[in-house]
């Protein structure tokens, strides 16, 4: 069985868990399912707007798919949040993935 396959098991019990959610994403992002990964890290966003690493990876997923109109979105969203809940670091890490 494949860690998304487990996954996917898992999140048919747990459909609202965070850190399952996340999984997801990250194995659909790195099976180049971009659009399918963006709408799970929305879902991890929709469930969490705090958790960070979500629109952190959203914002590499986009990059790495060239889409760059949206990953600024994206990122620029992650770094208001990253600012809102005081982590400046994270913020530090998308402004760099902006400007890079």
């Amino acid at each position: 069985m494949s860690r998304r396959t487990k996954l996917e098991s898992l999140l048919e019990r747990s459909p609202d868990d965070v850190f399952l959610n996340f999984g997801l994403a990250m194995e659909l992002a790195k099976e180049g399912l971009t659009d399918e990964a963006v709408a799970q890290f929305d879902r991890v966003i929709s469930l969490d707007p705090k958790y960070i690493p979500a629109h952190f990876q959203k914002g590499t997923t986009l990059l790495a798919a060239q889409r760059r109109g949206e990953a600024e979105v994206a990122l620029k969203r992650g770094i208001e949040t990253a600012l809102a809940c005081g982590d400046p670091h994270a913020a530090e890490e998308m402004q760099a993935l902006l400007h890079g």
